[in-house]
């Protein structure tokens, strides 16, 4: 599982970065370095990843417990979904923030009459004042995405924090039943 989510990120990541760099494509791409180590199937613990180049985010391989309850493995799956969920968000918006920066970059050199490359071959930017336009129109635009998204993340974290505190009762109850149940046992008949 652990190399096919690595394979599955480095593959669209290649894909992507081919499509905002297509001279990069033409080159031959070597795949950042990655840690061959991974996590054992019997693990007794979650595993978190190296950061995904386009989400910035740690994916998580969720421990899957012996006896896992129903109630365990509902919470597992929401976790792993909005984690999905939220991996996928701030991957598209990554790559739409860097095509229209690129592109508002690109209008302003332009605008100036300037290249994209100075004499000496490297790549000119913009002052942090001609940028603070791109961030501030950027976010206007936006905003109602993020306010959706906001909503969103609350909504699940609430659901996942209210599973969390049902499947901490379950255990409590199950280790108090199970303590009585051996006294019960463990006391003598008179």
């Amino acid at each position: 599982m652990w190399t096919d989510i690595n394979s599955r990120v480095l593959g669209s990541m290649q894909q992507r970065q081919s499509a905002l760099h297509p001279k990069r494509a033409t080159q031959q791409e070597k795949p950042p370095k990655r840690s061959s180590f991974r996590p054992a199937a019997s693990s007794t613990h979650d595993w978190i990843g190296p950061p995904n180049p386009l989400s910035n985010l740690r994916p998580i391989v969720y421990r899957v417990p012996e006896n896992e309850s129903e109630l365990e493995k509902r919470l597992r799956h929401l976790r792993q979904e909005t984690e999905d969920w939220n991996h996928n968000f701030w991957t598209k918006q990554n790559i739409t923030f860097s095509k229209e920066k690129e592109a508002f970059i690109m209008s302003q050199l332009k605008a100036k009459g300037l290249t994209v490359r100075d004499e000496q071959g490297r790549r000119r930017s913009l002052n942090s004042e001609e940028m603070a336009m791109f961030y501030k129109s950027f976010l206007d635009k936006n905003r109602t995405r993020h306010a959706n998204y906001n909503k969103e993340w609350y909504r699940r974290n609430f659901t996942i924090t209210l599973l969390m505190a049902r499947v901490a009762l379950n255990n409590m109850w199950r280790t108090v039943t199970v303590r009585n149940g051996r006294k019960k046992n463990n006391t003598p008949n008179t």
